[in-house]
């Protein structure tokens, strides 16, 4: 019985660390948008004839930000549908034990 709980305790641990993979990745996304936004705008605002130039660095970092999220959410969504590779761990664990 303490093997069963023990693998419960690993899926939910991973359970949690998959859903702050995806939540913080996006939350954190829509905080680089706002301020990338914002500085995009102001630097405009003060010189706009850098507008073009401004602009295309402003989608290089967006494409950084976004990359980011894409990365923590892919991830995230690894520990949750595909082979759980700590609960591979403990069922090797478990093996040996038992042998």
């Amino acid at each position: 019985m303490e093997l069963a709980a023990f693998i419960a305790n690993v899926q939910g641990a991973t359970a949690i660390a998959a859903s702050l993979f995806i939540g913080l990745a996006a939350l954190g996304t829509a905080i680089g948008f706002g301020v990338l936004g914002g500085k995009f705008l102001e630097g405009v605002a003060r010189q706009p004839e850098l507008g073009p130039m401004l602009m295309g660095r402003m989608f290089l970092v967006a494409g950084f930000v976004d990359m980011f999220a894409a990365v923590a959410i892919g991830m995230g969504l690894y520990l949750m549908f595909a082979q759980n590779p700590f609960l591979t761990a403990v069922y090797e664990a478990a093996k040996t034990a038992a042998s």
